[in-house]
């Protein structure tokens, strides 16, 4: 019997990525992430658009890394490597610790120490990786794995890794698919910028080849207190409850203002209360959870509306990074809901629930 079931990006867009037929797919099948339309959010925002949400946090380890670290273990792989190593801010470390574990390599990661939600930093353990908390933040790591990766037989596989950019640009292919064209503006946040450089590459290449009309406004939104790239300077203390955006020097800066330039669109920032106001604003409205850090995509869609950036009618996409069970700590902390505990008796029980 043919196999007619999902088998992940690089098999279904190998055409456009960096891979031959004898290449070693290491794959969990990511990709294919659902795109909901988000009709109660705009209403409740006073939007007269069509709103997107990309909603990455369905991928395997619950995060839009996967679609990176498939690429990037892959060709790993391919060239004899025996172990990988990254610097993480929690959703790097999961992807890949499992992508590790799935190619059967030596995962190794290094995280500042007491800046990453337990839900991911629990996956990375889970996986197998050797896990090493240093006393500084994400920019420090990643300059000391940099270093490691050229001196010793270990591949890097943060967003500095080409490959990691290739497959992460097929989450703008599945949005011109799924939309019949590009949409007008995309809204994503801004952390390490490997992430608005992808789509944006994805999105010039359908362009190039025919499949789209126009490329979308990149709309790209760090949080305030780690806004290098809006502030034009390196944020040596990086701060905000975003833990996955957290990061003062952005890998991929350049890029990112490239992106901005050739879209026509904009690097802004968002503060962490209106972050945690679309954070549950997405929770009451669509029923989906997503991380702090997701939010930013959508708070910076409501930021970008008050200023008056935003064309009516236009179709927009604002990515959702990751999956909101990552941080359960943040979930419960923001909610507002109140646990009522009771008897099990009837009565009680329609009391407590006041009908």
């Amino acid at each position: 019997m043919e196999k007619n079931h999902y088998q992940g990006l690089i098999n279904k867009y190998r055409q456009y990525l960096p891979v031959t037929d004898t290449t070693p797919v290491v794959t969990l099948n990511e990709g294919n992430t659902p795109l909901i339309k988000a009709d109660n959010l705009a209403k409740k925002i006073g939007l007269d658009c069509e709103i997107y949400l990309k909603y990455e946090g369905s991928n395997p380890t619950g995060s839009f890394k996967d679609r990176g670290m498939t690429m990037a273990v892959t060709k790993a792989k391919e060239a004899g490597a025996k172990a990988i190593i990254c610097a993480s801010t929690g959703n790097t470390s999961a992807s890949a610790a499992a992508y590790g574990a799935k190619a059967g390599m030596k995962t190794f990661v290094l995280i500042p120490d007491g800046y990453i939600a337990l839900g991911k930093l629990s996956q990375a353990m889970m996986y197998g990786a050797e896990i090493i908390a240093i006393k500084g933040n994400f920019d420090e790591a990643l300059e000391r794995v940099i270093e490691i990766s050229q001196k010793y037989p270990v591949t890097l596989v943060n967003s500095v890794n080409p490959f990691r950019i290739e497959g992460q640009k097929t989450g703008a292919f599945e949005i011109c698919e799924a939309l019949g064209d590009a949409p007008d503006y995309h809204f994503i946040p801004v952390g390490n910028a490997g992430n608005i450089t992808a789509y944006f590459k994805g999105y010039e290449e359908f362009l190039a080849l025919g499949k789209t009309t126009h490329l979308p406004k990149m709309m790209g939104f760090e949080a305030e207190g780690a806004a290098a790239i809006v502030k034009g300077e390196r944020i040596l203390k990086p701060e905000t409850i975003a833990t996955a955006i957290r990061i003062g020097n952005p890998a991929s800066w350049k890029q990112a203002e490239n992106a901005r330039d050739k879209s026509g669109g904009i690097i802004n920032f968002v503060n962490d209360d209106q972050i945690v106001e679309a954070y549950k604003l997405l929770a009451s409205t669509e029923g989906i959870l997503a991380e702090p850090a997701s939010a930013a995509s959508v708070a910076g869609l409501i930021k970008a509306n008050k200023l008056g950036l935003v064309e009516p009618g236009k179709k927009i996409v604002c990515i959702l990074t990751g999956n909101g069970l990552k941080d359960p700590d943040s979930a419960i902390k923001y909610s507002g809901c109140e646990v009522k505990k009771t008897s099990s008796e009837l009565s009680d029980i329609l009391k407590a629930m006041q009908i």
